[in-house]
């Protein structure tokens, strides 16, 4: 009798999809070494973050006779270039750990596969978020709950914009990647559930925004909330990224343009 040759089932690199949402790649790491890991990158970039925004948030009045600057306010132009650089250092830890394991940008969402998708859908969410970020940092600010927030450079100088431009971007791939791609990957991939994963993501964010005041946190809350079921729906963390740059950039543009009309900011 002929034998029958032996049944081959090919080996699936994309997750399967569980109800509305695929599931995170398999763990190629015990669920020690992956929270080990997680904490690691956390403590070196956004926990301590956090940390440093709720000591501000404790320390100073929280209205707005009270500004924060999100960029440096250094007359220097290496002052600026090189904190952005060493910001980015936990997103290089992250690719590291990646390839340790054995894994690739895309089990963070992070493959360059589809620019076309990735660029118009982080137009369409930093449209959704901006105009949502506007109305509750406005509201927030005449009630008193917020500090009036600089999201520029020094003005007048002939690199503003472009450290403008590369301060969203180093903010965006850090935040993206750390408390979105890379945090509710690893927080699934250990057994938490999808929903809670990105609900203790979306807290992290609010929390190292809670220097601004509790707008800052809140805008952030929801915006890490969205975020993260966008990011369980298409498993990719670039549209956010996208988003996240173009919503910097217009809120830095929207201060240039608009700071004599801005709630509690004196015109200088």
């Amino acid at each position: 009798m002929k034998a029958r040759p032996a049944t081959v089932t090919p080996i699936r690199d994309e997750p399967e999809r569980r109800g509305p949402f695929p599931a995170a790649p398999p763990p190629h790491a015990p669920p020690r070494t992956l929270i080990e890991e997680l904490l690691i990158v956390l403590s070196l970039s956004l926990l301590a973050a956090a940390a440093s925004a709720i000591l501000s948030f404790t320390a100073h009045p929280v209205n707005r006779s009270v500004s924060v600057a999100v960029i440096p306010q250094t007359p220097r132009l290496a002052d600026q270039l090189v904190p952005i650089a060493f910001a980015l250092a936990p997103v290089w830890l992250v690719f590291y750990l990646l390839r340790r394991n054995e894994e690739r940008p895309a089990t963070i969402g992070m493959a360059f596969d589809r620019p076309a998708f990735d660029v118009g859908g982080g137009a369409l969410l930093a449209l959704v978020v901006g105009a949502a970020g506007i109305l509750i940092y406005i509201v927030s600010v005449r009630l008193g709950h917020n500090r009036i927030v600089i999201p520029v450079p020094p003005l007048g100088l002939w690199w503003t914009i472009p450290v403008l431009v590369l301060s969203a971007a180093q903010n965006a791939l850090l935040e993206e990647t750390v408390v979105l791609g890379y945090m509710v990957t690893r927080l699934q991939q250990v057994g938490t559930p999808a929903l809670a994963a990105v609900g203790v993501s979306a807290v992290l964010r609010g929390s190292y925004h809670l220097y601004q005041g509790w707008g800052g946190f809140t805008g952030n809350l929801l915006m890490g909330l969205l975020f993260g079921l966008v990011f369980l729906r298409w498993r990719r963390t670039w549209p956010m990224v996208i988003a996240h740059t173009l919503l910097d950039v217009g809120a830095g543009v929207l201060f240039i343009l608009f700071q004599r009309q801005l709630p509690g900011l004196l015109a200088g």
